[in-house]
């Protein structure tokens, strides 16, 4: 007999759905950014727009976000100073930079991910943020990297 899937897998395949594992949907916002230079990620579609490594950091920055909400607790600070976007470097010679910033980024899913399991199962049904859940919160984090993986595959197929 099947073992029923309990809240917390639900929510962890879900989330490494939309990031990492195999999904029917196409590309996962992990998958997006396989084989993507500095270069590429650096490249903007116009001026004043976004580039894909701002988008992998802005990313990075949700699940940050989504984390703190849904465990409570004191505010801690993010790599980067500031919120939401942050301009990242308009340069091709940052390959290192570029690699930190998408380690960054699998670093803050590994660490959401831990945070999910961690919590009781009667976490998931209270408020984090005004009328949001913590459910509502982390289904929500999964759609935005689904998001976002789009546009960096829209992005990357402007470059060429």
């Amino acid at each position: 007999m099947a073992r029923q899937a309990s809240v917390h897998d639900v929510f962890l395949a879900m989330i490494d759905e939309a990031f990492e594992r195999r999904a029917w949907h196409g590309p996962t916002l992990r998958g997006s950014l396989r084989g993507v230079t500095a270069k590429e990620a650096a490249w903007r579609p116009g001026s004043g727009r976004h580039n894909i490594w701002e988008l992998t950091v802005h990313a990075a920055y949700w699940k940050y976000v989504v984390r703190r909400r849904i465990m409570g607790g004191a505010r801690a600070s993010f790599l980067y100073a500031g919120t939401n976007w942050f301009r990242r470097p308009d340069s091709a010679r940052q390959e290192g930079k570029w690699s930190d910033d998408v380690q960054l980024l699998v670093d803050e899913h590994r660490r959401l991910r831990d945070a999910i399991s961690s919590l009781p199962p009667r976490v998931f049904d209270v408020r984090v943020r005004g009328r949001d859940t913590a459910a509502f919160t982390i289904r929500g984090i999964a759609a935005h990297d689904l998001y976002h993986a789009g546009q960096i595959q829209l992005l990357k197929r402007l470059q060429r």
